[in-house]
């Protein structure tokens, strides 16, 4: 195994976006303890990057460039380490290609110094979060039982990319998790382990621009799961759903034979791999396997995460007792409690109209029985057919003030009414008069939460916070 402590020590490394959801913290706290001498620029102000900047006090040698940055960063550096969501056009990195500075990031750069881990990568539009989280249960179940039993396991060991696992392995979460960053774990795997990694459309920017010997131009995980691809973020791909393909396909571009991915039907047919191909349906999940978490969606989450595996040598008993008793992801269709005969669920990551119809779909009736708390900042996606759905299911509408709303707004059906609100506290208050046993009050926005909330968890925390307190 690489060791990692030598690999970093002394090197001049930029870091292009600390941000606050931990991912930027953990890999500076990683870096600097190896020793790296490090650059930190992100154009959020001192200020708002206090509870970033706290947690790294006792790093006092790293140089911050805050609420700004500046070209003179990208040049003269071994390595430049880019957070998630950097303009594809940036100057600045364009200025570290200029001269040729190796442009990496955190999951796709772990993946590359930890070649005897066993990584399975998960990316789509939808259902990355929970098919992540599946995996991960179903891997951790798996090891903890075959944890005393003293035998080697997992079929396709032999294969390109798939090390070979012992009973002492471990599993670990990467990718897009809250306050989980991939990087570190190279202090923390060993030799066989697996990692489960989500990632977004921006992460897989990584697994193309891999800092790779000469002739090989990228890399994919050698275990792929590609959900589903639907419309969003066309705010940062400037309305191009190519060129949001184009960073996606990196799940699965580079892989060799003897890897697989395992894809949604909607997406199977613009798969093309050198490695074997498995579509996931939700006939594959028995209808006697009774699951938790609510939606055909979410069948088909959990038809992917199944799929995986099979392909590790899970027994399927071990499979089903895993996909029966998950309770679901935080912020994900979470039912957070029923009060007064009332139902309400947390749905904060539904940031896209296909998102919301897929939750009314979920928990309406014919009776337009859900209370909708929607809106904010638009992602230059269309809102029709979520008009649709909310005239079909909704009986009443809270928004948050955004560009989303005001494009909502004008497809709602002449007379439907709906009611402004300004904080979660308002919305949930007005959410509660509009509502009466047997209804649903649902926090799924359609949009993305710039404005009131510091990021989509936030908003979806106070959310929880509201609803804790109802009496």
């Amino acid at each position: 195994m690489l060791d990692y402590k030598t690999h970093f020590h002394g090197k001049k490394i930029t870091i292009m976006g600390l941000g606050l959801l931990g991912r930027g913290v953990g890999d500076v706290e990683f870096l600097a303890a190896c020793g790296a001498e490090l650059i930190v620029t992100d154009l959020k102000t001192k200020k708002e990057l206090a509870p970033s900047l706290r947690r790294l006090r006792k790093y006092p040698k790293i140089t911050y460039v805050l609420g700004k940055h500046r070209l003179e960063d990208f040049r003269n550096q071994d390595m430049i380490l880019k957070a998630a969501g950097v303009p594809l056009d940036s100057p600045y990195v364009a200025k570290a290609r200029k001269h040729r500075i190796p442009i990496e990031m955190d999951a796709s750069l772990f993946m590359r110094l930890a070649p005897e881990v066993t990584f399975i990568g998960v990316t789509g539009t939808r259902g990355k979060s929970t098919t992540t989280q599946l995996i991960y249960q179903i891997l951790k179940k798996h090891l903890g039982l075959n944890r005393s039993q003293k035998r080697t396991v997992g079929p396709r060991a032999s294969a390109p990319g798939l090390a070979r696992k012992t009973l002492q392995s471990k599993v670990f979460l990467g990718g897009n998790v809250q306050g989980v960053a991939t990087l570190p774990l190279l202090a923390k795997v060993h030799p066989g382990d697996f990692v489960v990694a989500e990632l977004d459309s921006w992460q897989l920017q990584g697994f193309g621009d891999a800092n790779l010997p000469a002739g090989k131009a990228g890399m994919s995980p050698p275990i792929a799961v590609f959900t589903n691809f639907m419309p969003d973020h066309l705010n940062y791909y400037r309305g191009s759903m190519q060129k949001y393909w184009d960073d996606k396909v990196n799940i699965f571009k580079w892989q060799k034979e003897g890897d697989v991915i395992v894809c949604g039907e909607g997406v199977s047919k613009r798969i093309k791999t050198r490695g074997d191909k498995i579509i996931a349906r939700t006939r594959d999940i028995p209808k006697s396997w009774k699951l938790l978490i609510p939606g055909v969606h979410n069948r088909e989450n959990a038809a992917s995460a199944y799929h995986v595996g099979k392909i590790l040598g899970v027994k399927e008993s071990v499979i089903r007792t895993t996909l029966e008793h998950f309770k679901g992801v935080p912020g994900r269709l979470e039912l957070v409690r029923t009060w007064r005969g009332v139902e309400v669920y947390n749905d904060t990551t539904s940031t896209t109209p296909n998102a919301l119809i897929a939750a009314l779909e979920t928990l309406g009736r014919k009776k337009k029985n859900v209370v909708l708390i929607a809106g904010g900042t638009d992602k230059n996606l269309e809102y029709g057919n979520a008009a649709q759905s909310i005239k079909k299911y909704v009986k009443a509408i809270i928004f948050f003030p955004g560009t989303a709303t005001e494009k909502m707004k004008k497809l709602l059906p002449r007379g439907f009414e709906y009611t402004k609100v300004k904080s979660m506290k308002e919305g949930l208050k007005q959410a509660v008069i509009c509502s009466a046993k047997g209804d649903v009050i649902l926090l799924s926005p359609c949009a993305a939460s710039f404005g009131l909330f510091k990021n989509e968890y936030d908003r979806g925390e106070q959310f929880n916070r509201e609803v804790r307190k109802l009496s």
